[in-house]
């Protein structure tokens, strides 16, 4: 079945689909439509240039454009949504956050790192293997306590601000990571992000394709570089415009996709203080680092919508305790494992972040367990109220920051 890269309605356009519906012909066609780099440098009238697909501004010329008058701020959101969404994916600007303040943050980010290595507390990552780079999860949180002069003075930047604001409006929340890929570390698999690109293909098939459209819109990637990034420390690779194929939260395991990004995927080289932002949805992975001596630094943001939270504030905690009793009961009346499925989602909570990734990581995947994850295995295996009550607070506890 092959779907039609435009994503209008139609008669026969799939709601639901699986990787039998993966072409590489679709993605081939949808890169195709992409406009040369004069035409795309037209769509962008405050970039610098158009580099290896990616659009770059300079830090000074989006300031002075920014301050121009009282209309330039929704002028230049509106360019820089619409590189992200229709246009190829990513843009870079150069010289966003002084040297200073880098070289600052770098200097917090390396002792937390000591902190954490000294304290054997290391962390693999999500797309490399372990051990290859260091990795600091939520770094915010730790920045704002070990330094929060540093982090107010990298945090107030108003480039950064601004592609959170263009992108998802205000109310946006940051989260990031700092990743040190050590010489010689390897390249990652080529891949989306969060949410769909968190999750395994049978559980993104579950998801209609409106979603599949709607996940890259509730988050922006985005990464500072802390030291310069030059082609052979292996800056991220990405295949620009690749957001736009429908499908490619189920593809990008595929071999033939694989070879296919391997074989055209593009690198931007980076100055230590260049922001980049992309599409979540980007074809895209971190490069090999080739280099005998260079720690390649940067902090990786992950900014969330304030979108897709319930209105009104539940104790899914509280609840599940008291509900288990009653769906054990009703499992051993003989209720249908689906409606036993239907009566804990009700009450369980079945996503399995936010949480903390040092002490709650992905076990056998992309996403640890969730509370709907535990308390399904214990009715399973017909565990008693005090037992299932003990391993709650146990993962509840796990996904405490403090």
């Amino acid at each position: 079945m092959t779907v039609h890269t435009d994503q209008r309605a139609r008669p026969g356009f799939p709601t639901r689909v699986d990787e039998a519906a993966c072409d590489l012909n679709d993605l081939k066609a949808v890169l195709a439509q992409a406009p040369g780099d004069d035409h795309l440098l037209g769509l962008c009238p405050h970039a610098e240039r158009i580099e290896q697909g990616a659009v770059v501004y300079r830090a000074d010329r989006l300031r002075a454009a920014l301050g121009a008058d009282a209309d330039s701020p929704g002028t230049v959101a509106a360019e820089l949504d619409f590189v992200l969404d229709r246009g190829p994916g990513i843009f870079v600007v150069a010289g966003a956050v002084d040297g200073g303040t880098i070289a600052r943050a770098t200097e917090a980010f390396e002792a937390l790192i000591t902190a954490e290595h000294e304290a054997a507390d290391t962390h693999g990552d999500h797309f490399a293997e372990a051990g290859a780079n260091d990795r600091v999860w939520n770094a915010l949180e730790k920045l704002a306590s070990a330094d929060p002069e540093v982090f107010v003075d990298y945090y107030s930047n108003d480039l950064i601000a601004l592609g959170a604001m263009a992108w998802l409006g205000p109310g946006y929340q940051i989260t990031s990571q700092v990743n040190v890929v050590r010489p010689g570390g390897k390249a990652q698999s080529p891949h989306r992000d969060y949410h769909l690109g968190f999750m395994t293909n049978e559980r993104a098939r579950q998801y209609p394709l409106a979603v599949h459209r709607l996940s890259p819109r509730l988050t922006l990637q985005g990464a500072v570089a802390h030291c310069d990034m030059p082609i052979e420390t292996g800056p991220t690779m990405y295949l620009p415009h690749s957001q736009k194929y429908p499908l490619g939260y189920l593809a990008w395991r595929h071999p033939d996709f694989i070879d296919y990004f391997d074989a055209h995927h593009v690198q931007v080289p980076l100055e230590a203080g260049d922001l980049v932002y992309f599409n979540p949805a980007l074809f895209h992975g971190a490069g090999t680092n080739r280099t005998s001596d260079v720690r390649r630094m940067a902090n990786l943001l992950q900014i969330s919508s304030p979108f897709g939270r319930a209105m009104e504030s539940v104790d899914r905690l509280a609840m599940t305790k008291a509900v288990y009793p009653a769906l054990l009961a009703a499992k051993r009346r003989g209720m249908t494992e689906s409606d036993l499925a239907n009566a804990l989602a009700a009450c369980a909570e079945a996503y399995a972040f936010p949480t903390n990734l040092d002490r709650d990581p992905p076990v056998g995947g992309l996403t640890p367990p969730s509370q709907y994850d535990v308390t399904a295995e214990a009715l399973d295996v017909e565990l008693d109220g005090p037992q299932v009550n003990e391993q709650l607070d146990l993962q509840a506890r796990r996904r405490l920051t403090r």
